[in-house]
């Protein structure tokens, strides 16, 4: 989008009466500017150090699914296997056999949870624009850890970057994962401002939350787990 263009005049506009925005993460006030390209500002948390995108900024709902309708993943595909690879693989190592998973945010080609399934793990799918069955979500109401909705290992592969409330559905995944069950998030981190200029993950205009090992650590403190780093873009949780 060229300086000058409508959408760049609206965007002026929004910058210039909106407010500082709280964190989506962790409410707290007060962020920080960070970044500002020609589409929108980018602000961090100075608690959790979460890199966020204000709501004014955010697509509608329709332009978003018209983004995700454009992707062709797909299980047939050797290339997007191998991309996921990067998630599955560690978490298969940790998980038991026949274990019972959820993968949260499957896009329109399931393929992370046909992996899975290959390797004879139980698996549901979970996606608002795609699979949108909210009782895949909803915490049985019973004390025992083997109801049928709490999962032994949850997925979410390039999801978390997309969360307009991340503390909510985060918090939501963590209450359906059964103890000593395991979160695994893949999404690209946020190094440093000068990195984050030249980013290409920032120009996705559906990208609106940008975690890094900092705020995941700060995550992990808040549900009494740890954050094990796998390369560049793998966090696994443990539920205690």
């Amino acid at each position: 989008m060229a300086p000058g263009s409508t959408e760049h005049t609206v965007n002026l506009s929004i910058r210039n009466s909106m407010q500082d925005p709280l964190c989506p993460l962790c409410n707290a006030p007060g962020p920080t500017p960070f970044f500002e390209d020609d589409w929108r500002p980018y602000f961090r948390c100075l608690d959790c150090q979460l890199v966020f995108v204000p709501p004014e900024f955010h697509l509608s709902l329709q332009r978003e699914k018209a983004e995700y309708d454009l992707h062709e993943n797909s299980p047939e595909d050797p290339d997007y296997r191998n991309f996921l690879s990067r998630l599955f693989e560690p978490m298969q190592l940790r998980l038991p056999q026949k274990s019972y998973g959820l993968d949260f945010g499957s896009g329109p080609g399931p393929t992370l949870s046909v992996m899975f399934a290959e390797a004879g793990h139980q698996m549901e799918i979970y996606d608002p624009f795609y699979f949108d069955d909210p009782g895949k979500l909803e915490r049985q109401k019973t004390d025992s850890i083997d109801s049928s909705n709490q999962y032994d290992f949850i997925t979410a592969s390039e999801v978390v970057e997309h969360l307009r409330d991340p503390a909510s559905e985060l918090a939501r995944l963590w209450s359906c994962l059964k103890p000593k069950g395991i979160l695994g998030i893949m999404t690209k981190q946020v190094q440093d401002r000068a990195s984050f200029s030249r980013w290409h993950y920032k120009d996705d205009r559906t990208h609106i939350c940008f975690f890094s090992q900092p705020t995941f650590q700060w995550l992990a403190s808040q549900w009494s787990s740890s954050a094990e780093f796998i390369g560049q873009d793998v966090v696994l949780f443990s539920r205690p």
